[in-house]
């Protein structure tokens, strides 16, 4: 068993112009990094250009572009999605970024922090649970929601009660940190082949 601490990707998957989820994401990356186990590497899609066309062989200029990205998501042990919910669903960019990448995935957990208006970003998780799925990851059971995010944030960058969303960020936590450490065991023993 490794005492190493577990390379966390937490991804900020909106892109849109005036988006909220840079507050989200650094509010939850600030809960993980309070903790020994882990280190953190805050991914923000609208700093990553990704080539426009889905490709299993990449030209030299798509994978220049990717080689900007997908070293931190291969190094990763474990992963957070920062997502919206766009129109009952999960933004494009986020999806993009999902099918440019396959083996970095493959037997790890990722967890989810999601936001938006009444129904605070679940459907979104709940649509990239077979996505990631499909994808031979592990998705963990329990998530962060923020229903009307921009209401419950102060100017500070915080939850304006930030009992509920800490609980809910450490249970998540836990569970990534277990899934993570027993997958990461798992693959050193018996290399992950699909």
């Amino acid at each position: 068993m490794s005492n190493e601490p577990l390379r966390l990707a937490v991804i900020n998957s909106s892109v849109r112009e005036g988006r909220f989820g840079p507050v989200v994401g650094a509010w939850f990356a600030g809960i993980a990094r309070e903790r020994a186990d882990l280190i953190v590497d805050v991914v923000d899609l609208a700093d990553h250009e990704l080539p426009a066309a889905i490709s299993h062989n990449p030209s030299e200029e798509a994978a220049g572009i990717l080689s900007k990205i997908s070293p931190r998501l291969e190094q990763a042990d474990a992963y957070v999605i920062v997502t919206p919910e766009y129109n009952h669903s999960f933004p494009a960019s986020l999806k993009h970024l999902i099918d440019w990448h396959y083996t970095q995935w493959r037997a790890k957990p990722v967890g989810f922090v999601s936001y938006g208006g009444l129904a605070g970003g679940l459907r979104s998780v709940e649509q990239l649970r077979p996505v990631f799925a499909e994808l031979h990851a592990v998705t963990v059971r329990d998530a962060v929601s923020f229903h009307m995010a921009w209401e419950q944030f102060g100017e500070d960058g915080k939850p304006k009660d930030e009992t509920g969303p800490a609980g809910a960020a450490k249970v998540l936590l836990d569970q990534l940190g277990w899934w993570a450490n027993a997958l990461r065991e798992a693959r050193v023993r018996t290399p992950y082949e699909v």
